[in-house]
């Protein structure tokens, strides 16, 4: 059975208990890869955060202020580069408390929407259909993909 949208948007938001656990870690284990060839706790929680932050100024504040979408598709490679250059000027608490910030404002932004807001088409900046539907629903995906990768890490810890 599809899920409803108060469902998702409560998935979505569950993620945010499961990142501040992440707060007891000591710092060194933040900055080793997950697993060989791939990125550290921090670029990856960065990764996290830095596409919340994209989604919500781009497109999820704009649909709150009745403006035009401006949320684009990127350069994946190139958007996720960054986030893991970004990761290595912040602390481990500066991005748990960055991702909790980016989270909770996308999650009070669609929490209170009723389903045709939920559901409702938008432009954005490629000329391209958006609904907030779709965007929670790729990135709950994208979200226990990540999630699965944490937690290996965490269970080899062990």
């Amino acid at each position: 059975m599809a899920k409803t949208n108060q469902e998702m948007a409560a998935e979505f938001k569950s993620y945010i208990p499961f990142i501040e656990g992440l707060q007891a870690l000591d710092e060194t284990l933040w900055d080793r890869p997950i697993e060989e060839g791939k990125w550290s706790l921090k670029a990856l929680v960065a990764h996290l955060l830095k596409w919340d932050q994209y989604f919500y100024e781009e497109a999820i504040a704009k649909i709150r202020r009745q403006e035009p979408l401006t949320v684009r598709h990127l350069n994946f490679d190139e958007f996720n580069y960054n986030a893991r250059i970004y990761s290595e000027t912040q602390t481990k608490e500066e991005l748990i408390a960055q991702f909790i910030d980016w989270r909770s404002k996308i999650v009070e932004a669609i929490g209170g929407l009723d389903d045709s807001e939920f559901e409702k088409e938008y432009v954005d900046g490629d000329r391209k259909k958006f609904n907030i539907r779709n965007y929670v629903r790729s990135f709950i995906s994208h979200d226990k993909h990540h999630r699965k990768q944490i937690e290996k890490f965490l269970k080899a810890l062990r």
